[in-house]
């Protein structure tokens, strides 16, 4: 199914499942009073509800009604990544919604935003985050009422994004940009086998981003629900003014070496995490190793190489790793014979069919039927590993011209020169 969330339209679960709701919040209090006000008028039974109130060292005291659970941290700078694991480990839901302290949602929120968890441990689900300004605006009044004919704009192309996508039903490795941290829900379960957020980033944005992404690679099920909606207290950073460019540069720069994926990773230098690794197993000769990781390396310069024997005549190469831990890349490519690599597109045009859709492992065969490996992706790796079946993607093998096999013996100076043909390798 791989991101059919569609599947489910029109199904409840059987029975409600127990929510907590963390409400991340610094120095707030008329924006923090109004989001509770706005989760005790939940259609959600009260008894099944439970809100943690996640505070990340606002000084003086916080005032929260009875039965809401607030735990605080120390004021270290921006660390709204550790303030969400905190409420997080201070809550006990079977599901988990992520709101912040100036975006309060409308009664059905709850309801309609994790109803896809509840019924698919897999689901990540993302809100409707509206904008208004609520100046002057009593804090017990309610969200509806308070918002009308106060409205600012919604961001523009977050909203062309989720009509592109079919509200994420075709989301892709780069969707993780629509996942807004204001306005998300997920099982406890897959939140606690993937992990928190990455407590590492202390400036605005980019922790949600990095979450979403782990999540996706994780084969999580991406879902925008348009009818959970919530109103964040004033406009979007995108409408604040010139400090905007600066937030978006700094947000896309911190995560660079944590999302290697084509369009979010550096387009020449070496990303910390690969995109691609290439997992060579079995010894081979001195020479035809050569061959193949050089022909690898020339036709996918940012991968890594992980071999099982020795790296003799391959330079010290720092994308070439003997043994050692599995890789954790989006695409591992599993391949024992040797082979050249003569054109990578057939190759490039398989890893990113990878990226999307239902198909999860692709064999790569010659003209003959020699197999030349196998791709996988992690998405469709860790979702069998967590489901114990493949169902969830398919398996397809792929015809490609790109690659020969390689003999034992190839002449090196041949390779490397580019005379004589195939026959002096292959």
């Amino acid at each position: 199914m791989d991101n059919r969330w569609d599947a489910l339209d029109g199904l409840e679960p059987e029975a409600l499942p127990t929510v907590s709701v963390i409400v991340a919040h610094y120095d707030q209090p008329d924006e923090l009073a109004r989001t509770l006000h706005a989760l005790y008028a939940q259609d959600y039974p009260r008894e099944l509800l439970e809100v943690v109130v996640a505070d990340d060292g606002s000084p003086g005291g916080i005032s929260v009604p009875d039965g809401v659970i607030l735990v605080r941290q120390e004021d270290r700078g921006f660390r709204l990544a550790a303030a969400r694991n905190l409420g997080a480990r201070a809550s006990s839901g079977d599901l988990l919604c992520f709101l912040d302290a100036d975006t309060a949602p409308e009664p059905g929120y709850v309801r309609a935003l994790t109803r896809l968890p509840a019924l698919l441990a897999d689901a990540v689900t993302v809100g409707r985050r509206r904008h208004a300004d609520f100046t002057g605006i009593d804090p017990e009044v309610p969200v509806v009422e308070a918002a009308a004919g106060r409205e600012l704009a919604e961001p523009a192309w977050l909203a062309e994004e989720y009509a592109r996508t079919g509200d994420l039903l075709h989301a892709d490795d780069r969707s993780y940009r629509f996942v807004i941290g204001a306005v998300i829900a997920c099982s406890r379960a897959l939140f606690d086998e993937v992990g928190g957020f990455d407590e590492s980033f202390s400036a605005y944005g980019g922790e949600d981003w990095e979450w979403a992404h782990r999540m996706w690679q994780a084969g999580a099920v991406f879902a925008h629900v348009p009818s959970a909606a919530a109103w964040h207290d004033g406009p979007d950073w995108g409408e604040r003014g010139s400090s905007s460019l600066e937030r978006a540069n700094t947000q896309t720069l911190s995560l660079l070496s944590s999302i290697p994926v084509a369009g979010s990773a550096p387009r020449g230098l070496l990303s910390d995490a690969p995109d691609l690794v290439i997992e060579i197993g079995g010894g081979h000769p001195a020479a035809a190793q050569f061959v193949m990781v050089d022909s690898i390396l020339a036709a996918f310069p940012l991968a890594r190489v992980v071999l099982s024997g020795e790296a003799a005549g391959l330079l010290d190469d720092p994308r070439v790793v003997v043994g050692g831990s599995k890789q954790d890349a989006r695409v591992i490519w599993e391949v024992d014979r040797p082979i050249v690599v003569l054109d990578r597109a057939p190759i490039a045009e398989c890893i990113a069919t990878l990226g999307a859709g239902d198909v999860g492992t692709v064999e790569l065969v010659g003209p003959e039927g020699a197999s030349f490996g196998v791709l996988r992706s992690r998405r469709a790796t860790r979702r069998s590993r967590r489901w114990g079946t493949e169902e969830g993607f398919e398996r397809r093998q792929v015809e490609v011209l790109g690659i020969l096999p390689l003999r034992p013996d190839p002449r090196v100076s041949a390779w490397l020169a580019g005379w004589g043909g195939s026959a002096e390798f292959s």
